[in-house]
């Protein structure tokens, strides 16, 4: 049986939508007449492109983070509770309420009741079951042990999704102080202070040198302050299209993890989340260098990408893991550490979890200082700027007092 979308309209002429399961769209039609609905549009969710080829996807279909992780625990507490695997689909997709879940869970039950195994049925969505999600599936469907796997990988992507929310919160309040903060001063340059200054000048006073410089300012910012903008946006845009470009990106991605400061938290954020990923896939029975390539994948920076892909080279050619990351350079002795001594030990897979708790730490600590630094720096420097309006204002009235006196 496969999974269609159907769309039809009621006995009082509203439009409804819905997934339901059969063996062809005809039989669709037939069901949705029997009870009293007029269909207007039968798709399936999985169509075939050829005769004898994989099927595909007819829409990008994604999950978010949230949704992932809840449809993950809800397959793994099922399937621990020993539930063959199409029944526990088919309840996943009744339990949700949305219907691009509902949908996706039945077309993956129907690719399993086809022969398919979970994790290749998953490939149908890989925009919504990423490559790491599939092989770790595999590895447990593979070991018979699909609901601890399944466990773990629920686990892992709900810390995912904290730490995602703990750094955007974090930056949530910066950002808003910084546009607050640049908003002001520049209202403040290009309404206020010319009209006050416009008093002094028809009066034909002489500005002090502050006073000019700020008036210099006001009328760059009135004149030019626009197209400035508008330059400003069309770099961005540029700046993203051409981030598209492999070469383009990577030259930026290696700069950043030269960059003071910037690559610390570049750094922190890709190694503590490759060694989380290889943890769990190591632990799940993926071979080591297929779980350091799958890692790698998961970094956000290409440069660092790449460095993992050398690593996992040469532990092909017989290296040491350990010996293979200290060569790209990029990962901390302490974390190169844990990872020798749990192959040393055989208990690498603890180490790497270990070790991944520590580098996440230490980056909530890094943003948290980052924020707490960052607050009284904006500030101090809103209040230098302030004072300088003021200044720059008060100066030509104390003169003409001095000169009335």
């Amino acid at each position: 049986m496969a999974a269609f979308d159907y769309k039809a309209l009621d006995e009082k002429g509203r439009q409804k939508k819905g997934v339901i399961e059969a063996d062809s769209s005809r039989q669709v039609r037939q069901q949705l007449r029997e009870n009293g609905l007029t269909p207007l549009s039968v798709d399936a969710t999985i169509e075939k492109k050829k005769e004898g080829e994989s099927s595909f996807p007819v829409r990008g279909k994604s999950l978010s983070v949230k949704d992932l992780a809840m449809i993950t625990r809800q397959v793994a507490t099922l399937i621990q509770a020993s539930i063959p695997i199409e029944e526990t689909l088919s309840a996943v997709s009744a339990q949700s309420d949305k219907p691009h879940i509902k949908s996706m869970m039945l077309a993956i039950r129907g690719k399993v009741l086809e022969g398919y195994t979970l994790a290749d049925s998953m490939a149908e969505f890989p925009n919504a079951f990423p490559k790491l999600y599939r092989s770790t599936v595999a590895a447990g469907e593979h070991a018979g042990h699909m609901d601890l796997v399944l466990n773990r990988l629920a686990d892992y992507t709900e810390s995912r999704q904290q730490a995602r929310q703990k750094i955007q919160l974090a930056a949530i309040y910066p950002i808003i102080l910084s546009v607050v903060a640049v908003s002001i001063v520049i209202f403040l340059l290009t309404y206020v202070v010319p009209d006050i200054i416009e008093v002094f000048v028809n009066n034909g006073q002489e500005l002090p040198a502050l006073t000019r410089s700020l008036l210099v300012v006001s009328s760059f910012l009135s004149n030019w302050g626009l197209y400035i903008f508008i330059a400003l946006v069309i770099g961005i845009i540029c700046f993203q299209y051409s981030l598209k470009k492999d070469a383009f990106r990577f030259a930026v991605h290696k700069k950043i993890l030269s960059t003071p400061f910037i690559s610390k938290l570049s750094k922190g954020m890709n190694t503590a989340r490759f060694a989380s990923t290889l943890s769990i896939l190591n632990s799940s029975g993926v071979p080591l260098v297929d779980a350091i390539r799958i890692s790698g994948e998961v970094l956000s920076n290409d440069c660092l990408k790449r460095s993992i892909m050398d690593a996992a080279v040469m532990v092909s050619e017989g290296s040491s893991l350990t010996n293979s990351l200290e060569k790209t350079g990029y990962f901390p002795p302490m974390m190169l550490h844990m990872i020798a001594s749990g192959e040393s030990s055989g208990e690498l897979d603890q180490m790497l979890e270990r070790t991944a708790k520590n580098q996440e730490n230490d980056l909530e600590g890094l943003i948290s200082a980052i924020v707490g630094l960052f607050e009284p720096l904006m500030l101090l420097v809103m209040g230098v700027v302030v004072l300088i309006i003021v200044l720059a204002i008060m100066l030509p009235i104390l003169s003409m007092s001095n000169i009335v006196s």
